[in-house]
């Protein structure tokens, strides 16, 4: 497949939509966030439940934040990916993923101190949920592969989780174990934290 470019997406970001398919055979769309999506996100957010919130926290989940969101979006500087279903004819939002094209300094520190360094230039940085309806159903793992295989096309060699995987988190753990991280190392924050590196 030809490469992308940040350009390319933001000429046209339906380049990226995808149709997988669930375990359960239900099929899915994976699309990039579009300006118009604030109503479902802001729906997504707030149907969170406190214990996923409590999990997954890279900004505020409300109304407002969707709103914001969608209307500063930049696909050179984050993709926000969301996987719609359509399930009983009502169109919602079952997960949000997003992804940096680079790395962040405290991310950089942390694996420069364990010996592995990041290259901002071809590392790519993680931080997925999923509903709370939808967890535990394949789709993190139906996600994946399309995920992947976007940013290896955007030049990407190695993934890293945005503030790592709360070490209380079994679940994500084992998912990403399933997907190919490998623990690098922990370090302390809400519980005590593992940072997590994917070759691509």
């Amino acid at each position: 497949m030809a490469p992308l470019t940040p350009a390319s997406i933001a000429a046209d970001p339906n380049i990226l939509t995808r149709t997988p398919t669930l375990p359960s055979g239900e099929e899915i769309r994976l699309r990039l966030l579009l300006p118009d999506d604030w109503e479902l996100l802001g729906r997504y957010f707030t149907d969170l439940s406190e214990a996923t919130r409590q999990l997954y926290a890279p900004h505020p989940f409300d109304v407002d934040t969707a709103r914001q969101l969608c209307t500063e979006i930049d696909y050179a500087q984050v993709m926000r990916f969301i996987a719609l279903s359509d399930r009983d004819g009502t169109t919602q939002i079952i997960a949000y993923f997003i992804v940096w094209p680079g790395t962040n300094e405290s991310e950089e520190r942390r694996y420069a101190e364990r010996g592995t360094p990041l290259d901002s230039a071809i590392t790519c940085t993680l931080a997925p949920s999923v509903a709370d309806d939808y967890q535990s159903q394949g789709v993190g793992s139906s996600l994946m592969p399309d995920i992947l295989e976007i940013m290896c096309r955007l030049g990407k060699r190695q993934m890293v989780l945005a503030g790592g995987t709360r070490a209380i988190n079994h679940r994500a753990i084992r998912f990403y174990e399933k997907t190919g991280f490998r623990k690098v190392g922990d370090f302390e924050g809400n519980g005590g934290n593992h940072d997590m590196l994917l070759e691509l």
